[in-house]
């Protein structure tokens, strides 16, 4: 099995990691019913509205 000679740099370690940290956020929907940000395919937690219907009941 294949050992390695020296031990990895922190800086070697941290460039290669790197990578995975300049991941994008996901991208933001608005709303059609409150204008309000939400991602995409989800109910909307402002107004609790999914494709023009009201899917989660709100207590008034």
């Amino acid at each position: 099995m294949a050992v390695p000679k020296r031990k990895t740099s922190k800086a070697k370690t941290s460039s290669r990691k790197s990578a995975n940290m300049k991941k994008a956020l996901p991208g933001l929907s608005i709303c059609p019913q409150c204008h309000q940000p939400k991602l995409p395919h989800r109910v909307c937690p402002n107004c609790n509205y999914y494709d023009g219907k009201e899917v989660v009941e709100t207590e008034a």
